[in-house]
């Protein structure tokens, strides 16, 4: 116990350290995470179930939103499931996505002030997922604190592909003709129609679990983004982590593609 509470201090110590270190260096604006490592780090720790280390994940959710705001960023997206997880076994999803209903009321709660909103193919999901996630959601209109997308049954060709047939809806529904629309098709008719229009341009994404790949992840969002991959599994995400990978995106020169 003795032992715990010194690492803690010493840790503490350390974080103090690097946010002074962080302070007033270039940060980005929006950063979107990759929440990978929740399984491998269940069977690291000994349970049979790898729920656990989803459970254990889920909780992590709300510190990393607090240690955002500490560190003054103003847009979040989390990965919490990808369109190409719904094909797991019954067995497996359910309880997933239970706890992904579980940690997005939590972020909800009354006594937060991030604004929440759910992005995704969520017509996709089990059930009634889709209701529960987007009522949690809508109780944070009209915060005005950190802006959080969180992507579940999310996958970025999806997102481009609905992205075009919104663009092409709206034009039809005022009476407008498709094929002027295709003839005069650019860049900000998917922008604007993004799940996330907000979120159209991602400065930073962060990958947990030592995998280095984007897996469709943002991809619209992330043709200039800086990339950053860390070893640590999801669950042992520490507030030092995150530091760390902001003293790294400050140390880099962003050179848009020029």
């Amino acid at each position: 116990m003795a032992l715990r509470a010194l690492r803690a201090a010493l840790e503490a110590v350390y974080v103090r350290r690097l946010a002074r270190k962080v302070e007033g260096l270039p940060r980005p604006r929006h950063v979107a995470i990759m929440l990978d490592g929740n399984r491998r780090w269940a069977r690291g720790a000994g349970h049979d179930d790898p729920r656990e280390g989803y459970r254990v994940g889920g909780a992590k959710v709300g510190d990393f939103l607090r240690w955002c705001d500490a560190a003054q960023i103003e847009h979040v997206t989390l990965w919490m499931l990808s369109d190409d997880n719904l094909h797991r076994p019954a067995n497996e999803l359910g309880p997933l996505i239970e706890i992904i209903e579980e940690t997005v009321q939590s972020i909800c709660a009354a006594d937060e002030q991030w604004r929440i909103e759910i992005i995704g193919s969520l017509d996709l999901l089990p059930g009634e997922s889709a209701s529960v996630l987007k009522d949690a959601a809508d109780r944070t209109t009209g915060r005005t604190g950190l802006k959080v997308d969180v992507a579940v049954g999310y996958g970025g060709r999806r997102e481009i592909v609905d992205a075009v047939k919104t663009a092409f809806e709206k034009h039809t529904a005022a009476g407008g003709d498709p094929q002027e629309l295709a003839e005069n098709f650019d860049l900000e008719h998917i922008s604007d129609n993004l799940y996330s229009p907000a979120g159209r341009d991602t400065d930073f994404i962060i990958r947990t679990s030592g995998e280095q790949r984007l897996s469709g992840f943002l991809l619209w969002q992330s043709a200039y983004a800086e990339v950053h991959f860390v070893e640590v599994l999801w669950p042992a995400f520490r507030q030092i982590d995150l530091l760390r990978a902001l003293r790294s995106y400050a140390a880099r020169e962003r050179r848009y593609g020029r």
